[in-house]
């Protein structure tokens, strides 16, 4: 597989942490990214464990400069997205990285910027893909999503692909 360059919301995180899946996440063949104004929106908890990971070189933060902050407040982004979101849509784009989301307005935004963006089941697609989960894990794992997550209840489209994973996983 070839290496990818990703840059991560706070959603992600906070879904991984939750999940006990973070060192799998940093296990996978990717080169993760994200912003100071991520780190800023998790528990000191998830912060200390993502800090980790960027000591020893698995994260990279990025800490926008001023100039940054003016070429994001020049940009059309929409006003439903936080600083944060739009830090890591700016990163991606400037480092040519896909987007790691659950976040809706923050996909669409990046499908707009024509961004490669992908979400949880994506990230569980690669867990069972690279062999780090069993289909058997994985399936008790979305399934704990499922319950702890009210996005992965409420959206149809991610309902329909839950199911398609739970279904494809349970007969192996």
């Amino acid at each position: 597989m070839k290496v990818k360059i990703a840059v991560t919301d706070a959603n992600i995180f906070i879904d991984l942490f939750d999940l006990g899946l973070m060192k799998y996440f940093f296990n996978l063949e990717f080169e993760i990214h994200t912003t100071a104004s991520v780190l800023f929106e998790l528990y000191a908890e998830q912060q200390e464990i993502l800090q980790a990971y960027q000591s020893v070189g698995r994260l990279e933060v990025h800490n926008l400069k001023e100039e940054d902050f003016i070429e994001i407040y020049n940009s059309n982004y929409p006003k439903s997205l936080s600083e944060a979101d739009k830090s890591v849509l700016y990163i991606a784009n400037k480092i040519n990285a896909c987007v790691l989301s659950s976040d809706k307005t923050l996909r669409n935004c990046a499908k707009n910027k024509e961004i490669e963006c992908h979400g949880m089941i994506w990230i569980f697609d690669k867990f069972v893909e690279t062999t780090a989960l069993t289909p058997r894990e994985a399936m008790s794992k979305l399934n704990q999503l499922v319950a702890s997550n009210f996005l992965f209840r409420n959206n149809q489209n991610l309902v329909a692909e839950i199911e398609t994973r739970l279904k494809k996983w349970s007969q192996n």
